[in-house]
């Protein structure tokens, strides 16, 4: 009979954590709604914007503040997946780092 032993080997990654309570945020973040309809039309906090260079236009002052606002992006439950990613594309060409999805459970069955 042969027996081998080996020490465990303790995989560890010193982490440096902050320490004490955290502090809520002091002020709430500015959102900002897109709407895309069921036709593709698209809605700026409720008011249509007609062309896409109308939005990539909004969209560029969006990434270009120092503290961006939330971009929620809420997509009719009927419409063309080309109309909600030709919006995300403009957003992530145009530098808008803080975009989410809203509204997905109305995708579930």
């Amino acid at each position: 009979m042969f027996i081998i032993t080996i020490p465990i080997q303790n995989h560890s990654i010193n982490l440096n954590l902050p320490t004490g309570p955290s502090s809520p945020p002091t002020t709430e973040p500015v959102v900002i709604n897109i709407d895309v309809d069921f036709d593709g039309t698209v809605l700026w906090n409720g008011a249509a914007v007609p062309t896409r260079g109308e939005l990539e236009a909004k969209l560029s002052e969006v990434a270009a503040q120092p503290n961006q606002p939330e971009v929620h992006l809420r997509p009719n439950a009927v419409v063309e997946y080309k109309s909600v990613a030709a919006v995300m594309a403009s957003a992530q060409r145009l530098g808008v780092t803080k975009i989410g999805m809203v509204g997905n459970e109305q995708f579930l069955r």
